[in-house]
C-alpha cells in the first residue's frame, strides 16, 4: 500500500531530478570513488589541521566508499551506474538486507564529497554572490545573523552530523540538521553549505569544543562554491 509519506517522498524525489543534473553540471559528477581533496592537506591549516583532513579524508570517507561499492556490488551491481546523488535520494528502493549500509555509506561518500569542495585555504574563499547575499539577508537578516544561527543549528545536533544551510522546495533558504550521514537530498531539500559535526573532523585540534571548531570552520567556507550550487539551484 503506498501511504501519503511515501507518495510524499515521492513526488519530492522526482522534483529533486532536473536540480541534481544542475548540481552535477555545478562541479564534477561524483561517482563510486575517493575524490582527491581539492588542495593539500594542510591546505586549511591553522582552523582544520593536517593530520584531521589526511585521517577524515584518507581513512574515513575512504571506508565509507569501499563499503557502499562493496554493498550494492553484492546485492544490486546496476546501482553503480546511476549517479550518488540518486542513490543516496532513492537508498529505501534497495532490497531490505543493503538498505542500511547504502543509507550510511552512500550518505557518508556524499555528504564527504559535498564537504571537501565547500571548503577552500584562506585568500581562495570568496564571498557571496549578490543573489545569494539576498537570499542570506531575507532569511538570516544579515551574515552575522545567518552565522550565529548555522552555529547553532550545528552545535545543537545531537551526537553525530550535519548541519545544512539548504534551498527549500518553495527556493527559500533554511537551515536543517541530519543524524549520522543522512542527507537533506532524502527529504527534497538541496545542500548548499554542510559541516561535518562528527568527531572525526575536530577532535583532535579542539577536542570536545564543537562550538570552537564551527567557529574556526567558518574561516574556510568556499563561497564560490556555495554561490556556484545556489545559482545551479534556482536556475
Amino acid at each position: 500500500m503506498i501511504t501519503r509519506r511515501g507518495m510524499m517522498c515521492g513526488v519530492a524525489a522526482g522534483g529533486l531530478t532536473l536540480a541534481l543534473a544542475r548540481f552535477s553540471l555545478a562541479g564534477n559528477r561524483l561517482d563510486f570513488s575517493l575524490p582527491e581533496l581539492p588542495y593539500a592537506a594542510d591546505g586549511l591549516e591553522p582552523f582544520i589541521d593536517a593530520e584531521t583532513m589526511s585521517i577524515h579524508h584518507g581513512r574515513h570517507h575512504k571506508a565509507y566508499v569501499d563499503n557502499l561499492v562493496k554493498a550494492l556490488t553484492a546485492e544490486a551491481p546496476d546501482w553503480l551506474n546511476k549517479p550518488i546523488e540518486e542513490v543516496v535520494v532513492n537508498y529505501q528502493q534497495l532490497p531490505e538486507s543493503i538498505r542500511t549500509a547504502v543509507r550510511n555509506n552512500g550518505g557518508g561518500h556524499y555528504n564527504h564529497s559535498l564537504f571537501w569542495t565547500m571548503m577552500a585555504p584562506a585568500g581562495h574563499t570568496g564571498s557571496p554572490s549578490d543573489e545569494l547575499q539576498r537570499a542570506i539577508e531575507a532569511a538570516f537578516e544579515n551574515i552575522d545573523e545567518f552565522k550565529k544561527a548555522f552555529a547553532a543549528k550545528a552545535v545543537g545536533q545531537f551526537g553525530s552530523g550535519w548541519g545544512w544551510l539548504v534551498l527549500d522546495r518553495d527556493k527559500k533558504l533554511s537551515l536543517v540538521g541530519t543524524p549520522n550521514q543522512d542527507n537533506p537530498v532524502t527529504d527534497g531539500l538541496i545542500p548548499l553549505l554542510g559541516i561535518d559535526v562528527w568527531e572525526h573532523a575536530y577532535y583532535l585540534k579542539y577536542q570536545n569544543k564543537r562550538a570552537d571548531y564551527i567557529q574556526a570552520w567558518f574561516n574556510v567556507i568556499n563561497w564560490n562554491r556555495v554561490n556556484e550550487l545556489y545559482s545551479a539551484a534556482i536556475s
